[in-house]
């Protein structure tokens, strides 16, 4: 099979949220107890979570999909991250693939996709946030240029982790 790309819409939300919430998991699960990823889990992949992003114009959420599977997603939009941070910037917010689509090229069409949107868009600069300790992640975010220019701590449920702040210029 193919992976295509499309524009997420709010009718994606049940498939989106349940893909964000599985990839969530399957990278970050064994990190916190139960109580804590199911406070952070509920908001951030809920109803007014990820259900309330898919309809805010401010943001853009780009879906990959295979037999109808979503198989990985990239959201972008307006800087939230504590700065200062070089501006003009677009923040990409979230770059999830699952498992079996991981090393089939899903994730550099979608961090093209956020670069080339981004630069459309007029901004300077990309920002993105990743766990201190996610070699991979940081890995594949070096190879587009990104360079840590920062951290903070990254909120779950009781939790607070060691979040790196990368920047990549335009």
């Amino acid at each position: 099979m193919t992976v295509s790309y499309r524009a997420a819409t709010p009718t994606d939300y049940e498939p989106l949220a349940a893909m964000a919430r599985q990839s969530w998991i399957e990278t970050f699960g064994h990190l916190y107890s139960e109580d804590d990823l199911n406070a952070f889990i509920g908001p951030v992949f809920g109803p007014d979570g990820l259900g309330r992003e898919l309809s805010d114009p401010t943001l853009n959420i780009r879906l990959a999909e295979e037999d109808g599977r979503i198989a990985g997603f990239a959201k972008i939009g307006p800087v939230s991250m504590p700065g200062p941070l070089p501006a003009p910037a677009t923040e990409l917010k979230q770059l999830y693939v699952l498992k079996p689509w991981q090393g089939r090229g899903v994730a550099p069409a979608l961090m093209d996709w956020a670069i080339e949107t981004a630069r459309a868009a007029g901004s300077g600069f990309v920002h993105l946030s990743v766990y201190a300790e996610n070699h991979r992640a940081k890995a594949f975010y070096t190879r587009y240029g990104f360079s840590e220019i920062g951290r903070y701590g990254f909120v779950v449920g009781n939790q607070v982790d060691d979040e790196r702040i990368w920047s990549k210029p335009l």
